[in-house]
């Protein structure tokens, strides 16, 4: 332990206020921190990343939460004893938080610019022009383009890596001397993450600021991060130089979330889940099991040869969607975006067609024209021979039983007020689906199984379950009806890496037990290939390149493409 380090925390213990007493959220964490420095902190969901870096900020609820520690010193000072005043004093000024949702991080009433200036004003009393000139300075700082544009827009008019741009110049704003960045990226394209990783590594050079990077994604600490802390069930359960944590890891917890992530290397017919690792199966631990689980390319390429000698189950044919531009309520259209432009391509039955891109590329909005979700100007969707552009509202809805989505966020896309069983069984009543209600609960208990839910979740809400959970119950419902094509849209990108492997292997799993088809959408390039038979690139709403998903992937046509890969942490 350094002698004199701008942060060190003995013995943090954490604990939230229950009807049944005090549960601890974390215990006993001691780590330190030089100035100029990286610590990344590593963990699934609910590990108590989080919670550390707020009990060290000071933005625990008071009352309902407890904080204890043996020191928490910050710039020689035990903050943990300072009052309220003190350490308003510290936060935002001498120590600064990057939130991972920006767009509920900024206030949506308020200009991006006038919120970064209000952050300055709090801590340094200057007029408002001064205040203004130095946003602006900072907005060129983060490289936003267009900065005075920047300056004036709201957050909603804004895209997500310019939204986390405009929560980084905020944090700098007073030249901490701390930056805790909380999954500063974790739903950003990988050439964004790249950019806001560099970003943050340049900024810290420059500035000379110490930086607590916290993520459930071990390549992406392992990129930035100095020393990594891995955090299980409120404890740290490994500690030390990133790269002997990254390549000779200790604990078996470590070993789990380095294994769950789809390999760059080789290709695997199932990802590792943490479960096979705590028992005797697998005394080689990962590297024996990913042997195992190693995919023969000749088995690949039979299976291929036989699926694309198949009639398509698709085809997309010179497909538009495209966006009218106005300037005002009422005015003409001055101009169009090509949200998709042109695109064509084919899907065959028990393929996976993989779709990446960067956001704002046409991804969702071409998942969503071909369930008829989105409007579309010109070009045809035929499905099993049938043109659905052509089909009336009635023939659409009954057709609709045959395509379903999985949405990205699955909390918003159920009903917070009704079961989840009865949220399953919806779809089988509206399309008149498996007789009566007896069967139809039947038939719900049956898909909460394939997809390893317990039969007692059918009477809980959805926020009684996790993310993982809740993922698995949107899949549960897509199934209800009992389709061929499933169009997945970014399923599993803010999941944890293990959580995450559990729900794509649940993928995997069904497609071979129903037949499925899927289109596969994400900006994860790792996770697409896993997934894919081939893989569709797009850019502003083109398509890029068009390949067998290990051979796109190795020896990439496009440099569009190639830049997407080597943004891959």
């Amino acid at each position: 332990m350094p002698q004199n380090p701008l942060l060190r925390l003995e013995s943090l213990n954490v604990l939230f206020k229950q009807a049944s007493g005090w549960f601890p959220a974390v215990t006993e964490a001691n780590f330190s921190l030089e100035a100029g420095k990286t610590l990344g902190i590593v963990g699934e969901s609910g590990s108590g990343k989080s919670v550390t870096s707020l009990a060290l900020i000071g933005l625990l609820p008071p009352g309902q939460s407890r904080v204890e520690a043996q020191k928490m010193i910050f710039e020689g000072h035990d903050i943990l004893h300072l009052n309220y005043k003190q350490r308003s004093a510290i936060r935002g000024n001498r120590m600064a938080m990057i939130f991972q949702e920006p767009m509920t991080s900024l206030n949506p009433v308020f200009r991006c610019g006038y919120q970064v200036a209000e952050a300055i004003q709090a801590h340094r009393p200057m007029i408002r022009s001064e205040a203004y000139r130095e946003v602006i300075e900072l907005f060129h700082k983060v490289k936003l383009p267009r900065p005075a544009e920047m300056f004036r827009a709201y957050p909603h008019e804004i895209s997500g890596g310019q939204k986390q741009r405009v929560m980084i110049a905020m944090a700098i704003a007073n030249k901490p001397s701390l930056l805790i960045a909380d999954e500063p990226t974790t739903a950003l394209d990988v050439t964004v993450q790249k950019d806001i990783l560099n970003l943050l590594k340049s900024l810290q050079q420059e500035t000379g600021m110490a930086m607590i990077f916290i993520s459930h994604d071990l390549n992406v600490v392992g990129s930035i991060a100095d020393t990594i802390a891995v955090m299980h069930q409120g404890r740290i359960v490994e500690q030390g130089d990133t790269h002997r944590v990254m390549h000779a890891p200790h604990h078996n917890y470590t070993k789990n979330l380095l294994a769950c992530r789809p390999p760059k290397d080789v290709r695997l017919s199932r990802l590792p889940v943490s479960s096979e690792f705590n028992s005797n199966r697998w005394p080689g631990g990962p590297e024996q099991l990913r042997k195992e689980l190693a995919v023969d390319p000749a088995d690949r390429l039979a299976w291929h040869n036989e699926l694309y000698t198949r009639e398509p189950l698709l085809k997309v044919d010179q497909l538009k969607v495209w966006f009218p531009v106005r300037h005002g309520l009422f005015a003409k259209v001055r101009n169009h975006i090509k949200a998709v432009d042109t695109v064509s391509f084919e899907v065959f039955p028990g393929e996976t067609l993989g779709l990446v891109g960067e956001s704002g590329c046409g991804k969702t909005t071409l998942g969503r024209a071909i369930l008829r979700l989105q409007t579309y100007d010109s070009g045809s969707v035929i499905y099993e021979n049938q043109d659905i552009t052509k089909l009336g509202a009635g023939e659409m809805r009954r057709l609709r039983k045959k395509i379903q989505i999985v949405f990205q966020d699955p909390y918003s896309s159920l009903n917070p007020r009704i079961p989840i069983g009865e949220a399953i069984k919806e779809p089988m009543i509206v399309h008149g689906l498996h007789g009566d209600d007896k069967t139809r609960k039947a038939k719900v208990m049956e898909l909460l199984h394939q997809v390893g839910m317990e039969p007692d979740h059918y009477y809980r809400y959805p926020h009684e379950f996790s993310g993982g959970q809740r993922q698995r119950i949107c899949i549960a419902r897509a199934l209800a009806v009992e389709p061929r094509l499933l169009v997945c849209d970014e399923s599993v990108s803010a999941l944890d890496v293990s959580v995450q492997a559990q729900v794509l292997n649940l993928l995997n799993k069904l497609k071979i037990e129903l037949g499925l088809t899927y289109i596969f959408i994400s900006h994860d390039l790792s996770v697409v290939r896993f997934m894919s038979d081939r893989i569709m690139v797009m850019r502003n709403g083109i398509m890029e390149e068009l390949a067998e998903a290990d051979s796109l992937y190795e020896n990439p046509q496009n440099e569009y493409t190639r830049k997407l890969i080597a943004a891959i942490p």
